[in-house]
């Protein structure tokens, strides 16, 4: 039979002390209702305290007043094991105050540390982060002074290196379904992504710990066995939350559960309408000339029937852009969530996809990626050196987090950067065959040495990958000796608009030639 608690009582499960492993993926997937119980008591009776936290990707959405935020106060968490940190808001200033641990591991690592831990494996052996802020020799994640514990060695085996990441012991899987049935069997029918959440819930029942899930409704019926994502024998609490939202801005859309597919004419109003929800919470995203210039040049890279991962920010606009330049439009997109074919949805909802073909659990979809599934990522940079090195996971005492960076741009055969060549006020104008900057760009984003290597241009030029940067005003490309300028922009200065504004003198290329015209002229 089902064990069905209020959220109060399964509260009660949950000890100071306690490593609490979360199945979400951003907004979605999170069960919040559980939340806000476990906050409550903690204000009212001052436990659970010290608690660990292990998660994938950030568990918020920037509000203070939802998801991970009801558990965040002060004294409840001792230490945050994640991929991606900053929607996450009381936890990251407690991380820079050092009042709590903080350690960034890749996207796809954590939910193979999940599975092995779900095995009572010793841990997770990969060449994923080597020559990046995860290994050893350059910090192995730790984002603070406090955060002494070690998670990553680095080994060496036939003569070449890896990183071994230790397994979890959590005793609280705090998930997520949709549906409990008369067992106590959980379908997530109406879940836009599954996440891990079977082997989330048997690393901690393989550590002695309980499995409580939250779900939007119970059934009398027994579920078609298929479905059933969580067997009823190792849940040991189930919530009902009828009022929970597919993401944090949706209550349930259908398109991303793959019941039923939309036509293609409905897919762009879908996205739209996420947009508009994604602007009325104050998630608005400022598209410019610039970006429109560098995704259309980053979107010339693709090829027909290529599988593709895209970032987020200058990236999500390349299946648009694709279409006004010609571009293969006939292209599988895929998430790091779980979704492959489909278009992927953005802001609050992003690890959602509209028409998906297929839905898998995390763990699989990082198998995929780091097994070489991958022929394009396009990522964005925040910073870029000489060497080709980016950084995209800290900014001075900002803590932002690696996400699926690492797993995405060590796999994949070609990875694509796309930045502006200045931050902050760039303004640039196409007109007459030349690309004018009609106002130059505050911040630097180009640097002798990055802050922190979130993609290592030395380990990829090893490897082999055909490496781009590409900007509104110029093209570069990873060589062994470093980046190499291959295109410019109509109008641009070489000596005037580039070279004098690097801090470094990048090779250029014998044959420089002019970027695409399709580009610019749209």
């Amino acid at each position: 039979m089902v064990n069905v608690l209020s959220g109060k009582e399964a509260a009660q499960l949950i000890q100071s002390g306690d490593m609490i492993v979360f199945n979400g993926f951003g907004s979605l997937g999170f069960p919040e209702e559980m939340a806000v119980a476990v906050g409550q008591r903690f204000l009212e009776t001052g436990e659970p305290r010290n608690l660990r936290i292990f998660c994938g990707a950030g568990q918020g959405v920037w509000d203070e007043s939802r998801m991970i935020e009801h558990m965040s106060h002060e004294g409840m968490i001792e230490s945050v094991a994640g991929s991606h940190f900053t929607p996450m808001i009381k936890i990251c200033r407690q991380i820079q105050d050092n009042k709590v641990k903080a350690y960034n591991l890749p996207l796809g690592v954590i939910s193979h540390i999940v599975r092995a831990s779900a095995g009572r494996k010793p841990g997770v052996l990969t060449k994923i982060g080597l020559k990046t802020m995860v290994d050893p020799r350059y910090g192995g994640g730790a984002q603070n002074a406090i955060s002494t514990d070690k998670l990553v060695s680095l080994m060496e085996i036939d003569g070449e290196e890896y990183l071994f990441y230790r397994s979890i012991k959590p005793n609280i899987a705090l998930l997520r379904g949709t549906t409990a049935d008369i067992n106590g069997n959980i379908t997530m029918e109406h879940e836009a992504i599954f996440g891990d959440p079977f082997t989330s819930a048997m690393a901690a029942k393989a550590n002695g710990g309980k499995v409580i899930v939250q779900v939007e409704r119970l059934s009398q019926e027994h579920a078609v066995a298929r479905n059933v994502k969580i067997p009823g024998i190792i849940v040991d609490a189930v919530v009902v939350e009828p009022g929970q939202c597919q993401t944090m801005i949706e209550k349930c859309n259908l398109s991303y559960i793959g019941d039923c597919r939309v036509p293609e004419c409905e897919v762009e109003p879908i996205l739209s309408q996420v947009h508009e929800l994604n602007e009325q919470l104050g998630r608005k995203r400022e598209r410019s000339e610039v970006h429109t210039i560098i995704a259309r040049r980053a979107a010339l890279q693709l090829t027909h029937k290529a599988v593709v991962n895209l970032g987020i920010g200058i990236p999500e606009l390349i299946p648009r852009v694709a279409k006004e330049i010609g571009a293969p439009e006939d292209i599988i997109l895929t998430v790091e969530s779980g979704a492959i074919g489909g278009s992927p949805s953005s802001g609050i909802s992003f690890g959602a996809a509209v028409n998906p073909q297929m839905i898998q659990d995390m763990a699989y979809q990082f198998d995929f990626y780091d097994g070489g599934g991958l022929d394009f990522t396009f990522v964005g940079a925040m910073q870029v050196d000489r060497h080709g090195n980016v950084n995209v996971s800290r900014a001075g005492n900002k803590i932002i987090g690696i996400g699926g960076f690492v797993n995405l741009t060590q796999s994949a055969r070609n990875v694509v950067f796309c930045l502006p060549f200045m931050g902050g006020g760039l303004k640039v104008e196409y007109k007459e065959g030349r690309l004018r900057i009609l106002q130059e760009g505050r911040q630097q984003k180009f640097f002798a040495a990055v802050e922190e290597i979130s993609a290592n241009g030395e380990y990829a030029c090893s490897r082999g990958q055909k490496v781009l940067y590409v900007t509104e005003r110029c093209v570069f490309d990873l060589t062994c000796d470093g980046l190499r300028l291959i295109e410019i922009a109509p109008g641009i200065s070489l000596e005037q608009d580039i070279l004098q504004k690097l801090p470094f003198r990048p090779l250029v290329a014998d044959d420089l030639k002019i970027m695409d015209l399709r580009v610019f002229s749209q």
